[in-house]
């Protein structure tokens, strides 16, 4: 079984987690964090499983027992053959333009398998950006579709597991600063409450005498605080492409 004070983070191919799994290296370096690559078809078994603390996850998924937050679109692609005619297009291809067409099943065949079967020919598959340029091929060609939905990532974890490091991870991924951290978590991987040293009592700063009240030492030396001006000037107060054109030079 994993340490309570290591994190390990879920996702799907196509989604790149560095960026947070960086950011969250460079706050708490004290924490371990592993990364698991995982398929679409185990995203949220793993989850269930434990294996798992957190997932970057290809909506949709099943709800149930779990915290779903979606983070951005993916914008769907066709891959065909490099001699199809989608490669006349220069921008996107109207959905409508594709009818008659072999469709290959993505889900069924997994992405990096119908980019391969769709560059021999044989078929043309839609699916979202990000696997097809992962999956690129030199014989193969993808371009975008119009009138085709997108695809969504997510970011999921179960309802009955919301830690603190659980939540410092979703922060990060959804761009929480460093300094609007609500709470640092060293505590978290050393045993410790928060704020407080292995006898129990409050930091060196926590135990700094009160500062003095410069009204009240004002009335004592004689001396008196100027107050605000209230009549001040007002005004000032303290907070993954629209379709062109097609561009087609020749028909099949």
């Amino acid at each position: 079984m994993k340490p309570t004070s290591a994190l390990t983070i879920g996702f799907v191919p196509g989604v790149t987690p560095a960026k947070w799994a960086g950011r969250w290296r460079e706050r708490h370096p004290e924490i371990p964090l592993e990364l698991m690559e995982c398929d679409a078809g185990e995203q949220v078994r793993v989850l269930h499983d434990g294996k798992i603390d957190v997932g970057l996850v290809r909506l949709p998924i099943p709800l149930e027992g779990v915290h779903v937050i979606p983070l951005y679109s993916e914008k769907p692609v066709v891959v065909a053959a490099k001699e199809h005619f989608i490669a006349l297009y220069e921008d996107e291809v109207p959905l409508a333009d594709l009818e008659g067409e072999m469709f290959l099943d993505v889900v069924e065949l997994g992405a990096a398998m119908a980019v391969e079967v769709a560059a021999s020919g044989a078929g043309i598959a839609i699916m979202p950006m990000s696997l097809a340029r992962l999956y690129n091929r030199r014989d193969a060609v993808n371009r975008p579709v119009s009138d085709s939905p997108e695809t969504r990532i997510g970011i999921a974890w179960l309802s009955n597991n919301t830690s603190e490091l659980i939540e410092e991870f979703i922060g990060i991924v959804r761009g929480r600063t460093a300094n609007s951290s609500r709470q640092p978590l060293a505590g978290s991987a050393t045993g410790e409450p928060n704020g407080k040293d292995s006898s129990g009592k409050g930091s060196s700063k926590d135990r700094r005498k009160p500062t003095s009240n410069p009204r009240r030492e004002g009335k004592q030396s004689g001396s008196s605080v100027p107050r605000s001006n209230s009549r001040g000037t007002s005004g000032g107060k303290g907070r993954e492409s629209g379709q062109g054109k097609h561009g087609r030079r020749g028909r099949r």
